[in-house]
């Protein structure tokens, strides 16, 4: 096997340090739930998304009652972009960033 082909097989993986959590954004809307119409460049200053992974701190602290697959709102200001993907949704986010953690009543 080849050392290219052997390259081509790996797989990337994003793993946050610290306090952060890397989050797949949802698609942006343009309509809204009662048809109004969004102007492509509106500011929005929350975002939602789902929790890919958290980081170890994160997963450890009893304090952050956040863990994979949650959805969220957060403050994209912090945000750093991850150029991993060509649509560019996934977010290394800082905890404090997060806002609210949807839950279902059990």
């Amino acid at each position: 096997m080849s050392n290219a082909a052997s390259k081509s097989k790996t797989i990337e993986v994003v793993e946050p340090i610290g306090e952060r959590v890397l989050i797949r954004k949802d698609e942006d809307r343009k309509v809204t739930k009662v048809g109004i119409h969004l102007p492509d460049k509106i500011e929005i200053p929350t975002l939602t998304g789902r929790v890919v992974t958290v980081s170890t701190v994160i997963e450890n602290n009893p304090d952050y009652p956040i863990s994979q697959y949650d959805k969220v709102l957060f403050n994209p200001k912090q945000s750093i972009p991850v150029d991993f993907e060509g649509d560019n949704r996934l977010y290394v986010v800082p905890i404090e960033d997060i806002v609210a953690v949807f839950r279902r009543d059990p």
